[in-house]
């Protein structure tokens, strides 16, 4: 299927951030080839926004042979791709004297070994094109979050994944940069006790959550024809709890 459009992958797409994403990246005249591995919201997703907005790929992206084989496809189907979204990941919370060596494995894979291995067989084609955009959303917890210290490692790993490949990609017109989101009112967040969001909230120098579109609003902006010179740099979307406010 040929298209005019610009193209974009976008992993996570399903729901939350990753779904925001998507609409506002339509918005901006993107086909999306949504990835997640969640197939009900998938078709949901699906029918949504409709085949000729979007295309839904299951793919887990820590198996490197269903990585490769998304990218095979899209490059046999679109020709090009012009934008990479990384948005998947999960989270599996605990102090590391009760963390299991499963659970610290199970969120590096996903969060930053996943976002390795796109990154990878994206730079491959941004490389021969000589052009691209990667955005990669890695989190406000890499600054350091109690209990969270397999998830934090996982999101510093990838603020500097994205410094390195701003390095290696930028002689090749390819810009890199990271979205570092904070407390954002995703189904995660409201499966929260309501005194642990009240004090989440509390500790916000602006008092509130963030929502899913702000996250997008920025991915978009980094996507931008506005954003030339921009490369190897973490926006944070989180209230300005990065600069150390709490209680």
């Amino acid at each position: 299927m040929m298209t005019e459009k610009r193209i974009a992958i976008v992993t996570g797409s399903a729901k939350g951030i990753g779904k925001a994403i998507v609409k506002r990246l339509i918005e901006d005249n993107y086909f999306i080839i949504a990835v997640d591995i969640d197939d009900f919201e998938g078709a949901r997703l699906l029918h949504e926004f409709g085949q000729e907005e979007i295309i839904y790929i299951n793919c887990d992206i820590t198996d490197e042979k269903q990585v490769q084989e998304l990218f095979h496809r899209m490059i046999n189907a679109y020709t090009k791709l012009d934008l990479l979204i990384n948005n998947a990941g999960i989270i599996k919370d605990d102090a590391i004297w009760n963390m299991s060596i499963e659970n610290f494995d199970l969120v590096i894979d996903v969060n930053l070994k996943g976002t390795w291995i796109m990154c990878r067989e994206a730079a491959k084609i941004f490389k021969e094109q000589k052009k691209g955009r990667i955005v990669n959303i890695s989190s406000r917890a890499w600054l350091g979050n109690f209990g969270q210290s397999n998830y934090a490692a996982s999101k510093a790993g990838v603020v500097a994944l994205t410094r390195v490949l701003a390095l290696e990609l930028g002689k090749y017109n390819v810009l890199v940069n990271a979205v570092a989101p904070g407390l954002i009112d995703t189904p995660l967040t409201q499966k929260l006790e309501q005194h642990v969001l009240k004090r989440l909230i509390e500790a916000q120098p602006t008092k509130t959550m963030g929502s899913t579109d702000d996250v997008a609003h920025v991915v978009s902006f980094l996507a931008s024809d506005q954003t030339r010179f921009i490369t190897g740099q973490t926006i944070y979307v989180d209230g300005g709890k990065s600069i150390g406010a709490g209680i």
